[in-house]
């Protein structure tokens, strides 16, 4: 074999074996470029997974095109306000920003108020430090004369300070004398005035009577013969039967005189136990049957043939005491003891009990039926009345009262003096008016449901629907002022303060057109806040004109409101002027009381206005307002305050 052919056969394996290596590494790297495609497939399609999908553009171009229909709509002019709304907005803004400044202002009084109160308690301490120091050097100066002074001089030192305090007390004995004469005196005088008037009356009455003549007499006299023999008969039974009857009535209350009679002994028996009762149950089971028998009793007077005027202190005092002794049950039965007002006022509520008993009892063992026809005949002079005229003036004093503030009753018998001049309402501007004073109760319905009259006074019961239920509101005829307002609605949580609960009170006046009002009283009833306001006028408070506000402490709205002494009394007034400085009449105070306040207020006394240095303070663990007369320096009034289920009360 040649050369050439031996080398291309080697070159054709040589060939061959290059092909098929080829082959295998083409396929191998086939094989690597498909797993590598694979594993980058699935690394795109965990990504797609794992990260937000890419906007093309035409959801950005969509996107973009709904942000310009946003800004284009953003754009648009707002809707045209009318100038009505304007205004209101405008309106309310102001109101906004006035009640904000009257608000921080009201904060400051406050604030300058407590600090006042705490530098006039830091004075108050110095001065008592200074009073105890010079008690002290006044009784070491006695150590040292007592040391020196010899017995003569001793001797007569005392026998003349016992004769000092024997011409007080002859002094005082006369003084009390000359008064109770000169009660005396006073009552025969308006007894001699009132028995005058009626002589007088009865004599215009006779001369009012013309005698007829002589064809009237005939005619009088023929029409009384027919008319007189057909009635005799009848006329003459019928006075039988009716003597019968007033003979049983008088028996009936003969009856509840002896009545009357048990319960107050039943009375003064448990009162008297109860001054020295110490346990819880013993207290509790004698103020239940006080509250009890009180009931009784006024139920028992007002069956009396009396005239009202002569059982109105009693009945007042009856159920004051009533009230106080179920007050008291309430403390004691949950737990707390009797506190020193309460003590006290168990033992003013056993004295007066016992002067009526003492007249009561001698009543019952005097009164026949005799006694009882002259009382139903109305006869003055009779043993039923005179008992309890006795008991109307001297027994139960009207200042006595158990009150749930200072001069809280303080309505007179007078013309509505706040309406004069004013144009008198329809029942139907009556309904717009309530619906005006009440906008801001959500009120859906309003109804005039008739008209009724307080003292002197008419106004229109007024019903409003709202939301939580009805309200009741009484409108005057004249003028449409609110004169009392009640909202049924439920308060059990606290979620107002005490000054909160004021300031919502004071808005609320201010809407209804009664300014310049100031709190002087508040008192907390479970989660209600009872206010008293009465009007102020350059620092001077007048306790004639008061509305009285009742506050859920819950919702922060007013649910009670009594206007009415406000609407009697409330004139243009003018602040009088005192003539002795509040340090003279705090001189006039008795030394032990602590005085916490003082301001000048204008008081209604036995129907008049006294203008008079207003004194709280506490002495001996309670708490006292005294009332000093501003120009003559005379002590007019004192309340203590006591502790009721209902809140804070004054006695």
């Amino acid at each position: 074999m040649s050369k050439k052919e031996i080398s291309s056969g080697t070159e054709k394996a040589e060939s061959l074996t290059r092909k098929k290596s080829g082959v295998k590494s083409e396929k191998t790297e086939n094989a690597k470029k498909t797993a590598e495609k694979k594993s980058v497939n699935k690394t795109v399609k965990n990504n797609e997974k794992s990260a937000p999908v890419k906007q093309t553009k035409k959801d950005k171009g969509a996107k973009a095109v709904q942000t310009e229909k946003k800004k284009v709509k953003k754009n648009k002019p707002a809707k045209k306000l009318s100038e009505k709304q304007i205004k209101r907005k405008e309106a309310r803004e102001k109101k906004k920003i006035e009640i904000a400044k009257i608000r921080a202002e009201k904060k400051q009084k406050r604030l300058e108020k407590k600090l006042e109160a705490k530098q006039k308690r830091l004075e108050k301490l110095a001065a008592i430090k200074q009073a105890r120091e010079e008690r002290k050097e006044k009784r070491r100066e006695r150590r040292d004369m007592l040391k020196h002074e010899s017995k003569e001089a001793r001797r007569e030192r005392v026998l003349e300070e016992r004769q000092a305090k024997i011409e007080a007390k002859k002094a005082k004995a006369d003084a009390r004398v000359a008064k109770r004469e000169a009660a005396m005196a006073d009552k025969r005088a308006k007894r001699e005035h009132r028995l005058k008037m009626q002589a007088q009356k009865r004599a215009e009455k006779n001369e009012k009577r013309h005698a007829p003549g002589f064809g009237g007499w005939l005619a009088a006299v023929i029409s009384l013969g027919v008319t007189t023999l057909a009635l005799g008969t009848m006329l003459t039974f019928g006075w039988i039967n009716m003597n019968g009857m007033q003979d049983d009535m008088a028996t009936v209350h003969t009856e509840s005189i002896y009545e009357l009679n048990s319960i107050v002994d039943n009375l003064d028996t448990n009162l008297s136990k109860a001054r020295v009762s110490n346990s819880r149950n013993e207290q509790v089971r004698l103020l239940t049957d006080i509250a009890i028998e009180s009931e009784m009793a006024e139920t028992v007077i007002e069956r009396l043939p009396l005239n009202g005027q002569l059982t109105e202190n009693m009945t007042s005092f009856v159920n004051k005491m009533g009230d106080g002794a179920q007050s008291m049950l309430y403390s004691v039965a949950s737990g707390n003891t009797l506190t020193e007002s309460q003590i006290a006022t168990i033992e003013y509520m056993y004295k007066v009990n016992k002067e009526m008993k003492a007249i009561i009892n001698e009543l019952t063992a005097n009164a026949n039926n005799k006694d009882m026809l002259a009382a139903m005949s109305g006869k003055s002079g009779n043993l039923l009345s005179s008992s309890f005229d006795t008991i109307q003036n001297t027994t139960v004093e009207t200042p006595k009262e158990i009150n749930d503030g200072p001069f809280a009753e303080n309505i007179d018998k007078v013309t509505a003096k706040n309406l004069e001049g004013l144009e008198e309402i329809s029942a139907t501007r009556a309904e717009e008016l309530a619906r005006e004073y009440f906008e801001s109760y959500n009120v859906s319905d309003v109804r005039c449901t008739g008209e009724m009259i307080a003292e002197q006074l008419a106004c229109y019961n007024i019903t409003l629907t709202t939301n939580d239920g009805e309200m009741s509101a009484q409108l005057s005829k004249l003028g449409g002022k609110v004169v009392e307002f009640n909202s049924f609605k439920d308060c059990s949580l606290k979620n107002f303060s005490v000054e909160r609960c004021i300031d919502i009170a004071e808005d609320f006046l201010d809407d209804l057109g009664y300014d310049d009002m100031k709190a002087v009283w508040t008192s907390e009833n479970g989660t209600t806040c009872n206010l008293n306001f009465a009007y102020e006028k350059d620092g001077v408070i007048f306790y004639s004109d008061m509305i009285k506000v009742k506050v859920c402490e819950e919702r922060g709205i007013v649910t009670g409101m009594e206007g009415l002494s406000y609407v009697l009394n409330h004139v243009e007034r003018t602040a009088p002027s005192a003539k002795i400085t509040k340090s003279d009449a705090q001189a006039k105070l008795h030394s032990g009381l602590e005085v916490e306040t003082a301001r000048l207020c204008v008081v209604p006394i036995e129907g008049n206005e006294v203008l008079a240095y207003e004194f709280y303070g506490s002495f001996d663990g309670s708490d006292y307002y005294v009332y000093i007369d501003a120009k003559t320096g005379e002590e007019v009034q004192v309340f203590t305050v006591i502790g009721t289920a209902q809140g804070r009360a004054l006695m």
